[in-house]
């Protein structure tokens, strides 16, 4: 975190999904502010789909300010699973909170959306003023056009209301504590897991999805999590903004770099047959530098290795 950014004028924080995988990162940072008191709502006790859940969530706890990172997320084969649920769960649970939000007083709302609102064949490297472009890529769409519905709530809300609600739009994460199940789990992970138990079962070949030459670009969490908390410190505009190092990855590389670094010496077997998802990401991140200082800090090469040592110390 920036030893620049001493304090937080927010009191009392929300954090929708605080308990999750970036979540945890960003409430860990909050807490490190002092006066600060950050509240983690839990599913099994507040709904966020039902807006009578997410009011008395408000009236409990009376928060200065909403981080909502909470979704319905998963890889490409689980969005193609799941699309109804990934879009009317991830948009009621954006509506509703800022809604209730702003009929509370809520100072500022943080909303996270995600690099799958951007239209299917945006130029590279994405800039901002391209998300309205064009229609997501097709596997993606239902998520990324509910998480992108928050980000016109919060500029309409702004525009009528007076509404303090910014939007973030972050790069692919990875990182310590990622979700490894095969059924639900993004791109690395799911790479990882595969390299290591072929390294360690002594198997001839893994099997990646796709044909491998679409690319992407990988965030840290933790450079995510600072990135939201400079964000949320000091960024009060309308505008969203990327989050990400604009360092694009084709995926044939990437599954070349993971299987060198779990020591992995077998064969990579594509399946053209699996869905490649978008051709191209990679963020034009200019716009969070000049507006809130943020850099990522982590190299995919660093990145990966502290991810690997996490999986094989968490489920060796």
């Amino acid at each position: 975190m920036d030893k620049s950014i001493e304090n937080l004028p927010y009191g009392k924080i929300v954090v929708t999904g605080g308990a999750g995988f970036l979540g945890r990162f960003v409430v860990q940072r909050l807490q490190q502010f002092p006066g600060v008191e950050v509240f983690v709502p839990r599913s099994r006790d507040y709904n966020l789909i039902e807006g009578a859940d997410v009011a008395r969530l408000l009236d409990e706890k009376m928060p200065d300010m909403v981080i909502h990172l909470a979704a319905v997320v998963g890889g490409i084969g689980y969005n193609q699973k799941n699309p109804g649920r990934f879009l009317y769960e991830n948009l009621m649970m954006g509506t509703q909170l800022i809604e209730q939000s702003r009929r509370r007083g809520v100072r500022k709302f943080l909303a996270l959306g995600t690099v799958c609102a951007y239209p299917k064949f945006t130029p590279v490297p994405f800039k901002e003023d391209d998300i309205w472009n064009g229609y997501p890529e097709e596997t993606n769409a239902p998520y990324g056009l509910a998480k992108k519905m928050m980000l016109a709530q919060v500029q309409a809300y702004r525009e009528q209301y007076g509404f303090n609600g910014i939007f973030l739009l972050p790069a692919n994460l990875y990182g310590p504590g990622d979700n490894f199940d095969l059924e639900t789990s993004h791109v690395i992970p799911a790479l990882i897991r595969k390299c290591v138990t072929a390294r360690k079962n002594k198997l001839p070949f893994v099997e990646a999805w796709g044909s491998g030459d679409v690319s992407r670009e990988f965030l840290y969490v933790e450079d995510c999590a600072d990135g939201i908390i400079r964000a949320a410190a000091t960024y009060d505009e309308s505008e969203p903004v990327n989050l990400g190092n604009g360092r694009e990855v084709f995926i044939n590389d990437l599954v070349v770099t993971i299987a060198r670094l779990t020591g992995y010496e077998g064969v990579i077997r594509w399946q053209p047959n699996r869905p490649n998802g978008q051709p191209r990401r990679c963020l034009d991140t200019t716009k969070a530098l000049e507006k809130f200082g943020f850099s990522a800090q982590t190299s995919l090469e660093a990145g990966l290795k502290k991810t690997i040592a996490w999986y094989e110390a968490s489920y060796s």
